[in-house]
């Protein structure tokens, strides 16, 4: 198994593209140990000393590192994945749905459909390209709150990236959209 590496905006992650499914559908975060319960391979992955968070897209793995530096971690990464894609086991032990949208009470409104919308059309694709994932969290009094995940989460053009890319898209788009925040 080959398994190609990209780097990403935030420094402290790196992509990795094991060339086959990961997710089938949705993404997964994990921003510690602790939440790793239910992956086998992330808990591979946090056994690793220096991982600090895993990330699932559809086609790839972010991990977050804390300040050690990438040349110890990242051939420890890619010796775990393969070994973890080589067992055969699913990448998550229960068929929990991925999280696609943090706060779900009640139908939509219209226009929280259209942020979403765009969201899931314009700004996701976009994000995953980096190894990241923006999920809707909430719309009031005219802001819009998303969650940050994978290498967004952290990432230092991250506050550049919600006000001068997402909050102008969605205040183009959208008149009632005001702002747009990290939760």
């Amino acid at each position: 198994m080959f398994i190609q590496t990209e780097s990403t905006p935030n420094p402290a992650t790196l992509k990795f593209l094991p060339g086959r499914d990961v997710m089938a559908a949705g993404t997964v975060n994990f921003p510690n140990a602790d939440a790793a319960g239910r992956s086998p391979l992330a808990k591979r992955l946090f056994a690793i000393d220096g991982v600090v968070g895993v990330f699932f897209g559809a086609d790839f793995v972010t991990v977050t590192k804390d300040e050690s530096g990438w040349d110890g971690l990242k051939p420890a990464i890619l010796g775990a994945i393969v070994e973890f894609f080589a067992s055969g086991e699913p990448v998550l032990a229960d068929a929990a749905p991925a999280a696609a949208e943090a706060k779900a009470e009640g139908p939509d409104s219209e226009i929280v459909e259209q942020i979403k919308e765009l969201l899931e059309t314009r700004v996701r694709p976009a994000v995953a390209q980096d190894g990241g994932d923006i999920v809707f969290h909430d719309f009031e009094d005219g802001v819009v709150y998303l969650h940050m995940q994978g290498s967004c989460a952290g990432c230092p053009s991250s506050t550049a990236t919600l006000k001068s890319g997402i909050e102008n898209m969605l205040r183009h788009y959208i008149p009632e959209v005001t702002e747009v925040r990290a939760v």
